[in-house]
């Protein structure tokens, strides 16, 4: 599928949602069961969803008790899950299996939510890619963006390091357009690429007049779009910005634009609705 976080970025995840979780210890789980108990339990999907995070999802139970072994798991991270089916089944210690479900489940739904989302983004847009933001949870960025590309979705910038995108506070601070993008090109040189966030058809001309390679346009209407793909005239590429809803895509899909990006992908995806039930008795 696509590149997963790293070992030690799931780790760090884990342990620290393990400690807040845990914390001392489930005084629930730890009066009930014993340490030597084994129990399986199964996953089911009670949402149709496409899959993203189950690596790391496996990796909780897998920290907490390193015994613990996976079976019938038919969808990898990108499928499309139906309602009703089976992700994977799992045998371990009950008291892990216990302590371990709710953080497991929380990275899980999240992901998949991210990555459903994206994926009905995705089906309407054609032609048009799918850009997620930075408007992402704080400390789950790497996680979220992985999401979005199970779901065919595409990672705009990761962070402030790896892309230029002056935006409407970076203009009034070099006192317009042309200066923005003119002391980006003075300290990267003019192999950078440089995004220009417009909001009116005179700063897309601006942006065209600094040789911008892609221009932003920013909360238009669907008229002021169409107009701006005329002025623009294949001289830069171009994405769309703010508030783009998937009924507003079709409309958006014979415009001509590039890209559109989404900010509601990583900051207002619902939670796939997955849940895990013991399946047997202890052993």
């Amino acid at each position: 599928m696509n590149q997963e976080p790293s070992r030690d970025q799931i780790d760090s995840l884990i342990k620290s949602g393990l400690k807040e979780d845990i914390g001392s210890g489930d005084i629930t789980t730890r009066s009930i069961l014993t340490e030597d108990q084994i129990y399986e339990a199964k996953v089911l999907a009670r949402d149709n969803l496409i899959l993203s995070g189950l690596n790391i999802f496996k990796a909780v139970f897998s920290y907490l008790d390193p015994e613990v072994s996976f079976s019938d798991a038919p969808f990898a991270d990108g499928d499309a899950v139906p309602d009703g089916a089976s992700i994977i089944k799992l045998k371990g210690r009950g008291i892990a299996l216990l302590e371990g479900e709710r953080v497991a489940l929380n990275i899980l739904q999240r992901l998949c939510g991210i990555a459903s989302l994206t994926r009905d983004f995705v089906e309407r847009a054609n032609p048009i890619e799918i850009w997620d933001t930075r408007k992402t949870t704080p400390g789950l960025r790497v996680f979220e963006k992985y999401a979005v590309l199970c779901g065919g979705g595409k990672n705009h910038r990761f962070g402030l390091y790896d892309a230029v995108l002056i935006k409407d506070n970076h203009i009034k601070a070099a006192g317009g357009i042309l200066p923005a993008v003119e002391k980006v090109r003075s300290q990267h040189g003019s192999q950078t690429s440089i995004e220009v966030e417009t909001t009116n058809h005179a700063e897309v001309n601006q942006a065209l007049d600094a040789k911008s390679d892609i221009i932003m346009l920013d909360n238009m209407s669907l008229e002021d779009i169409c107009e701006a793909v005329r002025i623009i005239d294949g001289r830069a590429r171009i994405e769309v910005s703010g508030t783009v809803t998937l009924d507003r895509l079709e409309s958006l899909s014979s415009t001509g634009i590039d890209y559109v990006s989404v900010g509601a992908l990583t900051h207002s995806a619902r939670a796939s609705d997955i849940s895990m039930n013991f399946a047997s008795l202890p052993s």
